[in-house]
């Protein structure tokens, strides 16, 4: 499995197999003066782990923390995800799955992610600076895909890694119970807000150099939420119930199938619909059955 490993600055990348793609991602190692502090060890630093002093975990899904049992030193995760990292199964909880999926999940998550309780975890909280001697990482919170999703800036490199504001042509998740739509909107205007020379994502785009380039690649992630809301709204010219979108789709290709497929297309239904209605392009026209207005 392994990994590749990328130098920018003094941030060293540990590229996933099959470029981070999931279930594999892309690791960070930044070593200071007086101390080393690794990101979201994934399943590709379950065979080797570089040492380090400090873990740092972006959030709580299992593609983040598949490597993490290699290391007994302290892990810093948001103070709202904490319970997620300190509890397999409250992170499976966060999935929304039916009682059968979800004890499909944990088994997955247990034996090929090697998710283990992490009781000993603590939180931080927006603007937590870790000093490494001579070089900082500053947590900045990005919810919408977790309610504790998080980045880190790194300097004095101007290093943003940005997690799974992942560019992707997936577009945006948020279909966790947790999750939240216009929570990740305000999460990739602030990514737009920051200048740094290099911004990492946790999976497949790697690392895009630049933040010309980097907010141009934003904007073409962020226009899959504005493609969701025109396939809404085209399929709501005749009235339509939840069930109907979901059956639909908004997020997953048609040949796409797993327990998970229906519980996030109903809370990704769910929150576009609301979007619209408060923008009145949708009405509900009677209980449970919307219209484009």
């Amino acid at each position: 499995m392994g990994y590749a490993e990328a130098q920018y600055g003094e941030v060293t990348v540990l590229v996933g197999a099959e470029r981070g793609a999931y279930p594999f991602g892309n690791s960070l190692v930044v070593r200071g003066a007086d101390a080393t502090l690794v990101v979201d060890p994934s399943l590709s630093l379950v065979d080797a782990a570089p040492p380090a002093d400090v873990v740092l975990v972006s959030h709580a899904h299992e593609d983040h923390v598949a490597g993490l049992g290699n290391y007994e030193v302290p892990v810093h995760i948001h103070e709202a995800d904490i319970d997620a990292l300190r509890s397999r199964e409250l992170m499976v909880a966060g999935f929304g799955l039916p009682p059968d999926a979800a004890a499909d999940a944990d088994r997955k998550l247990r034996d090929h992610f090697h998710v283990q309780d992490r009781p000993d975890a603590t939180g931080f909280t927006d603007g937590t600076v870790f000093d490494l001697g001579g070089r900082t990482v500053t947590v900045v919170h990005l919810p919408g895909h977790t309610s504790g999703h998080s980045g880190f800036l790194i300097e004095p490199d101007g290093f943003l890694f940005v997690a799974d504001v992942d560019l992707t042509s997936f577009g945006p998740y948020y279909g966790d119970v947790g999750s939240s739509l216009a929570d990740f909107e305000a999460s990739m205007h602030r990514c737009r807000e920051i200048d740094a020379h290099w911004y990492g994502t946790s999976h497949q785009k790697g690392v895009v150099e630049g933040a010309a380039e980097f907010r141009r690649r934003l904007d073409d992630f962020a226009g899959v939420i504005e493609k969701r809301d025109a396939t809404l709204l085209a399929l709501l010219h005749e009235p339509r119930t939840v069930e109907d979108v979901v059956e639909h789709r908004l997020v997953y290709r048609p040949h796409v199938e797993g327990a998970h497929v229906r519980p996030v297309e109903r809370r990704t239904a769910v929150q576009h619909l609301d979007r619209l209605i408060s923008r009145g392009l949708v009405a509900e026209i009677e209980q449970g059955l919307f219209r484009a207005a």
